[in-house]
């Protein structure tokens, strides 16, 4: 027997520093596809990819910007925007690498970083295992992929990784596909000067301290299943 199970974080509890995409027709179709279990695995990448273009075209949103003119081909001026700094994309190995090449869609030949961190067998505890950044990431807005936020542990440790980096956290973005109320909630209060850019904030965590309803293992469907 299925249950349906509602966020029990509405819009207007959302942290200040966070962003939920608007909750369109479209949006929610998506979603309904990459939760459904029964969706083939080339579905689901497809589908993920389109919800995974949409956080990053919201997330340049949330860049600044400067003014800058151009001569149109009328020969008049058109007085738009440039964006400010130099940005690069760092995954969270290995599901954050699948969100990769919606940043690279629309940021042409930008520079990406990794960082892979798991947890520890022993200690249960998040551990970070490799990074490989761009040598001058701090100096550039670094746009964090990752598709679900859960706990928060990975995510936390990968902004003291950037940070340790030289990266001030108010050039830090964090994107994600769906979230858990608690790791919305822990994230936001370490880190209120990142912003969070995610498309769906579930129920919540279930004992096993998976994101519910959720869509299963992100990477597993997206490269194995």
């Amino acid at each position: 027997m299925s249950t349906t199970v509602t966020p029990t974080i509405s819009i207007t509890d959302v942290p200040s520093n966070v962003t939920v995409l608007a909750q369109t027709p479209q949006l929610i179709a998506l979603y309904t596809i990459i939760r459904d279990v029964n969706t083939p695995r080339a579905d689901f990448v497809f589908y993920s990819n389109r919800i995974i273009r949409l956080l990053v075209e919201e997330g340049l949103n949330h860049l600044p910007t400067q003014s800058h003119d151009v001569t149109t081909p009328t020969d008049l001026t058109y007085q738009g925007l440039k964006f400010e700094g130099k940005i690069c994309g760092v995954s969270i190995m290995r599901a954050g690498e699948s969100m990769e090449q919606g940043l690279r869609d629309c940021c042409r030949s930008v520079r990406i970083g990794k960082i892979l961190i798991q947890r520890d067998e022993e200690t249960t505890q998040a551990k970070l295992f490799y990074e490989k950044l761009p040598t001058d990431i701090n100096d550039r807005y670094v746009l964090l992929l990752d598709p679900m936020l859960a706990t928060g542990g990975s995510v936390i440790m990968a902004v003291e990784v950037l940070i340790n980096k030289g990266v001030p956290a108010e050039r830090i973005l964090f994107l994600n596909l769906i979230s858990s109320p608690e790791g919305i909630a822990l994230f936001a209060k370490r880190f209120p000067q990142i912003k969070v850019i995610t498309g769906f904030i579930d129920e919540g965590l279930n004992d096993e301290k998976f994101v519910v309803p959720g869509l299963g293992d992100f990477g597993d469907r997206y490269y194995c299943i």
